[in-house]
């Protein structure tokens, strides 16, 4: 029998649900869109499902951030279409970027007409990709579970910046990526020092779940053998 989605969290004792981001072509149905005003960045999104919350974006929520806007390949308008060149160039002055990065920003491959967000065991939608916050123990075992279930390979895809890029990235290689937590990110969602995310292709969710069970026991059982081993040479 298949474990329950939302078992994840339990297993690993996260501190915030995993959650569901669908990059669709239109509303899913039964949920609504965003109402909470303007963002000021597209992950902020993250941090309001994190916290419960089913809701669909279009591209003009995320016009505020036009890095993030860049990943999700959502255009400016033409009176704001100077806004990524200006907050790269800003970036760069700062030392924050090296020009030479920019072509190698993961970005979807199509524009989607809207993005909806949530907790992976409440939404009514299949997931693109699900995002987990996590702490490094916490990320092992998904890791681990992740290689059982054939989604992610011994080295993991991982980035530093932007944050938003590990989603383009996980779907582009069809495998988990490691996102480090960008500056940008932590301040829009509260992303604690300890933690960072990995990002899952969403089709490959429940089997990564599945696999959860068993490498949470396994750890367990190395656990143990290795306090035993420990305790051995305790007075070396």
């Amino acid at each position: 029998m298949s474990a329950p989605i939302n078992s994840a969290q339990m297993l690993l004792n996260l501190s915030k649900p995993p959650i569901a981001v669908a990059f669709l072509e239109k509303p899913p149905v039964g949920v609504a869109a965003w109402q909470g005003g303007e963002a000021p960045a597209g992950c902020f999104f993250w941090k309001k499902a994190q916290e419960g919350h089913i809701f669909y974006t279009t591209p003009a929520d995320h016009y505020n951030c036009a890095v993030g806007a860049h990943t999700h390949k959502i255009s400016l308008p033409a009176e704001r279409a100077g806004e990524l060149e200006q907050t790269v160039g800003f970036m760069v002055q700062n030392r924050y970027l090296a020009m030479e990065e920019v072509p190698g920003i993961p970005q979807l491959a199509a524009t989607p007409a809207v993005i909806a967000y949530g907790p992976t065991h409440t939404v009514p939608f299949a997931p693109s990709v699900v995002v987990i916050a996590a702490q490094a123990a916490q990320a092992m075992l998904l890791y681990e579970a992740c290689l059982a279930a054939g989604a992610g390979t011994a080295l993991l895809n991982t980035l530093g910046r932007p944050g938003c890029a590990a989603l383009p990235l996980a779907l582009q290689n069809g495998s988990a990526a490691l996102s480090l937590g960008c500056k940008g990110n932590r301040t829009f969602t509260g992303l604690p020092d300890d933690e960072m995310y990995l990002v899952i292709p969403g089709e490959k969710w429940s089997a990564v779940v599945e696999h959860l069970v068993e490498k949470a026991a396994a750890n367990q059982t190395m656990g143990d053998y290795y306090q035993q081993r420990k305790a051995q040479f305790a007075a070396v």
